[in-house]
């Protein structure tokens, strides 16, 4: 089925750029309700990561928005069951299996999406993680951290959580001069915590690529924005937060404390978020930006 534009297009000739550039602006006839300003019926959405906790609860909000969402990742049964659970909802859902390090992988993954569902018009790359090697412990030496370690976790949560997809998908966006392209950072790169170098610091390059891309795509029609989540429990990071019996760990205790709001974050408190950075119309002039849900972690010094 054929897309139906954005809205009435006109050209506009910006200061200092010499050819027209073409926007979509919103008809001005009649007031754009909320509903069709966060709508996104009629859009493709591609969740890469979509497998895991955080990936997944947004896979959920793009769904509930209108969109036809595939849930991309290696993990199949976990997939499968989130795709099932979008259809039970009302939404429209496939899983494909790929690895985000994996090229030619995500390359199939598109060309399959685009035959069974059509142009993918949202991407949200929330692939990456830790891992134990790469992080500090109570006493440890950095001059003594596995240079491997860390360059596994650079390149997971950089090339593949974010450059490879956006490469390959990124390459269809800009044939239709379309696409909203949702990167997931973290509070991490924007505060170097402690203990977690190599995630930090990858972290901090993806809210840095970000702005390098939105730069370079913004006048062929595809906006590029990131999140940065703050503490939201998950399979990997429940063990630093969580003693075994439920309460607090240290590490927990000391980010609640830091914590305004004084509470971690619910995987669902990411669907606004990511529902607007994804909305043609309601963010058509957002680009480049790190919207950050932190609970004011970001705000507290001392």
């Amino acid at each position: 089925m054929e897309k139906p534009p954005l809205s009435s297009g006109i050209d506009l000739r910006p200061m200092g750029v010499g050819d027209p550039v073409k926007f979509y602006l919103l008809k001005s006839s009649a007031p754009m309700g909320l509903e069709s300003l966060f709508s996104l019926e009629n859009r493709v959405a591609v969740v890469v990561g979509g497998t895991g906790a955080l990936g997944g609860a947004m896979a959920n909000a793009l769904a509930s928005a209108g969109a036809s969402v595939a849930v991309l990742g290696r993990n199949v049964e976990r997939g499968m069951e989130r795709a099932e659970d979008i259809r039970r909802e009302g939404g429209e859902a496939i899983f494909v299996s790929a690895d985000a390090m994996d090229r030619d992988s995500l390359t199939k993954a598109r060309d399959h999406i685009e035959k069974s569902m059509g142009s993918v018009d949202i991407l949200v790359n929330a692939a990456g993680g830790n891992q134990a090697a790469a992080t500090l412990q109570p006493g440890d030496d950095f001059c003594e951290l596995s240079l491997k370690a860390w360059k596994d976790v650079f390149d997971l949560n950089l090339i593949g959580g974010t450059i490879l997809p956006s490469q390959v998908f990124g390459e269809s966006m800009l044939l239709r001069n379309s696409g909203s392209i949702i990167n997931i950072a973290s509070m991490s790169g924007i505060i170097p915590l402690s203990r977690v170098v190599a995630y930090s610091a990858a972290k901090a390059a993806v809210i840095n690529f970000t702005q390098f891309l939105a730069r370079e795509w913004a006048q062929r029609g595809v906006r590029v924005n990131c999140i940065s989540p703050g503490f939201f429990p998950a399979d990997q990071n429940k063990n630093l937060l969580y003693n075994a019996d439920g309460s607090l760990a240290p590490r927990g205790q000391q980010i609640i404390s830091h914590t305004p709001i004084a509470r971690f974050g619910y995987a669902h408190e990411l669907a606004g978020p990511v529902v607007f950075l994804a909305s043609s119309t309601a963010s058509s002039f957002v680009t480049g930006h790190n919207l950050v849900v932190d609970g004011g972690f970001s705000s507290t010094t001392i």
